[in-house]
């Protein structure tokens, strides 16, 4: 099995962070520290590509490719 990285979006909250991975629609999680919002995003990916096959996986996007709104 390869390895795949995805590029996470982190975004500040009131309370705590939210992650969205623009390569997994509909993949997104949220943690009260950065840490714990890192490991719910990889949790969040792994679910998400569990009952894919390898040969299905989105092509990882270059960080740099993404457009990011203003807030």
């Amino acid at each position: 099995m390869s390895k795949y990285y995805y590029p996470a979006i982190f975004m500040i909250e009131e309370v705590g962070y939210s992650v969205i991975v623009p390569d997994l629609p509909g993949c997104f999680t949220q943690g009260d520290t950065i840490e714990e919002a890192a490991e719910m995003a990889k949790e969040a990916m792994g679910l998400y590509l569990e009952d894919t096959p390898e040969e299905e996986y989105a092509k990882p996007s270059k960080p740099q490719d993404i457009e990011l709104e203003d807030n």
